[in-house]
C-alpha cells in the first residue's frame, strides 16, 4: 500500500496466495471465537452489550500514530496508551467517559499509518443535562477529537471516521491487516529524522535472497516458530496471504541531492517488508523480519528458513527484529460506499 515506486528492479513478486473461500459475510451478532481467547471472547460481548442502546451511534475511527512514546495500543494502568490518548480526547469531546475498542493491538514503539477502532457515542445536551441530541456527523467528530489530541504530544490523529451499525466489531469484522517493516542498510550512523522509525542494519542485504526466503515463508502454515511466548491464540495456523521485500527511496521527505561533496550524507538502502494476513500471531511479524533479515546478511540461508517452519519452536527462530521499524498499514472491511 506504499505509493513510494521501488528504485530497485521492481522484481518484488509479490506473494500471492488465493484465499481459500472463507466468506468476511458472518451473521451480524455471530463473532468467531475458534481463535480468539478467553479474554478477548469477553471483550466481544463487552462491546455488543454496550451498542444495544438504540440512541448511541457507533463510529468506526482511523487513527494514525508514532508509537515511540506509547506503551503500546491497549489501555494500560499507569501507562500512555493510544486507546487512553484516545479516550482521554472523547471525553473532553463529548463530556462523559467512553470505550473504545481496537481492531489491532501494537506494542510499545510500534507505529500506525492506520489502526481502526470503534466507539459508542450518546450525544447529550450541555444546555439541557439529560436531552439526547442526534449524532454527530463523522467530520465533526474527527475535527473534535483531533483538536483535543493535538493539545496532548500530538503523536497521534484521527484520519477517518463512519458511522457503522451497532453491532460492527472494529476487531472481528476485519478481513484482513496489512504491516510494513523498514530496515536501512549501511553502514553510515541513522539520521536523527529515522530514530526510532527504522531497524538499521549495518551489513548489506541481499534482496534477491530475502525475496527466495519470503517464498518459503508465504500461504498456510503451522507457525509455531515465529509465535512469541505469551501468544494467546487458540492455534499457531496461520494463512499468510502476502509477503515480500522491496527496495525504496531511503526518505520520503526531500529530493535526493546528488554528488558526494561536503556534507552530503551518504544514503541507507531502504528496504520495506509487507505482511499481509486476516490475523496474526503474537510477535509474528518481527519474528519473520528477523528470519529475513538474517538471510539477507546471509547468516541463514532458504533452507535454514525451511528448517526453522518445520521446527514448530520460536527458540528455533532468529532474534525478533525491534519494534521501531514496524507500521501497521491498513485494516480492511467490507463497508459500504
Amino acid at each position: 500500500m506504499s505509493d513510494v515506486n521501488s528504485t530497485a528492479p521492481s522484481d518484488c513478486s509479490k506473494h500471492l496466495l488465493d484465499r481459500r473461500s472463507e466468506s468476511p459475510q458472518r451473521p451480524s451478532k455471530v463473532v468467531r471465537t475458534d481463535d480468539l481467547s478467553d479474554g478477548e471472547q469477553q471483550e466481544s460481548v463487552a462491546s455488543e452489550t454496550m451498542s444495544q442502546n438504540p440512541r448511541i451511534q457507533r463510529y468506526l475511527v482511523a487513527v494514525e500514530y508514532i508509537g515511540t512514546r506509547f506503551s503500546g495500543s491497549q489501555q494500560q494502568l499507569n501507562c500512555r496508551t493510544v486507546v487512553g490518548a484516545l479516550q482521554e480526547a472523547f471525553h473532553k469531546f463529548i463530556g462523559q467517559p467512553v470505550s473504545i475498542f481496537c481492531s489491532s493491538r501494537t506494542d510499545a514503539g510500534v507505529h500506525a499509518l492506520s489502526n481502526v477502532c470503534h466507539v459508542d457515542v450518546e450525544r447529550i445536551s450541555k444546555r439541557k443535562p439529560g436531552e439526547v441530541l442526534p449524532p454527530h456527523e463523522p467530520a465533526v467528530v474527527q475535527r473534535a477529537v483531533n483538536h483535543f489530541l493535538q493539545k496532548n504530544e500530538g503523536d497521534v490523529i484521527v484520519i477517518d471516521v463512519r458511522c457503522v451499525p451497532p453491532d460492527f466489531h472494529s476487531r472481528y469484522k476485519a478481513q484482513e491487516r496489512t504491516y510494513f517493516y523498514r530496515l536501512l542498510s549501511g553502514p553510515e550512523l541513522l539520521s536523527s529524522f529515522e530514530k526510532d522509525r527504522a531497524w538499521h542494519v549495518p551489513e548489506d542485504l541481499d534482496l534477491l535472497a530475502m525475496q527466495e526466503a519470503c517464498r518459503v515463508l508465504v500461504g498456510h502454515h503451522d507457525f509455531s516458530s515465529f509465535r512469541a511466548a505469551g501468544c494467546q491464540a487458540n492455534s499457531p495456523i496461520r494463512t499468510l496471504d502476502e509477503l515480500c521485500v522491496s527496495e525504496v527511496p531511503p526518505t520520503p521527505y526531500f529530493p535526493s541531492i546528488a554528488g558526494q561533496g561536503f556534507g552530503i550524507r551518504r544514503r541507507h538502502r531502504c528496504f520495506v517488508v509487507t505482511a499481509r494476513a486476516r490475523s496474526f500471531l503474537y510477535h509474528q511479524v518481527r519474528l519473520l523480519v528477523g528470519v529475513l533479515k538474517c538471510v539477507g546478511t546471509g547468516d541463514l540461508t532458504v533452507p535454514d528458513v525451511e528448517r526453522i517452519l518445520n521446527a514448530k519452536t520460536v527458540t528455533a527462530a532468529s532474534p525478533m527484529a525491534p519494534a521501531c521499524g514496524l507500521y501497521l498499514g491498513n485494516v480492511k472491511y467490507d463497508l459500504l460506499p
